[in-house]
């Protein structure tokens, strides 16, 4: 009698086997769910950045009466500018008539090596936001739709 409740204590090999299979199954399935997850979190530094500061090309705007030039397009935008982590930012002027038709667009790319490398979002001062690129495996980016592309298969926002 005491040899049968000694063996029957305990797992099987086969037991532990299955179990760290199915263990392994829901970690493949849970993985590529979470990247996306982390990836999309990321993108937030880019469509908060740009709303940011078409916020300051207004406030600018009006003191100024006109966008300005260079780098940042007249707003100050070294207080987020610098603190990317994930984007890079440019601002180009896209019309050279005089003020109140000044025309500019902002754009964020994200830094090569990182998790948001190839996706570029822009906005401009007619407050259209667009998504000009998107990695090959989050879709293609829409054409005629202003909108900041989120989640994979164009999700926007």
């Amino acid at each position: 009698m005491r040899s049968l409740q000694s063996r029957t204590a305990g797992f099987t090999l086969i037991e532990l086997m299955i179990t760290v299979a199915i263990v392994a199954i829901l970690a493949a399935l849970a993985l590529p769910a979470y990247s996306d997850y982390i990836t999309r979190s990321k993108l937030t530094e880019a469509t908060n950045g740009l709303a940011d500061f078409r916020v300051k090309q207004e406030q600018y705007y009006q003191d100024n009466r006109a966008y300005g030039t260079g780098a940042d397009c007249g707003a100050n935008t070294t207080s987020f500018s610098g603190a990317l982590k994930y984007f890079d930012f440019s601002c180009t002027k896209t019309s050279t008539t005089t003020p109140p038709f000044q025309d500019y667009t902002a754009t964020m790319t994200g830094k090569s090596g990182s998790p948001v490398a190839g996706f570029t979002y822009q906005i401009d001062n007619k407050n259209q936001p667009t998504t000009t690129a998107l990695p090959a495996k989050w879709g293609t980016a829409p054409p005629t739709i202003p909108c900041w592309v989120i989640r994979k298969g164009g999700g926007c926002q």
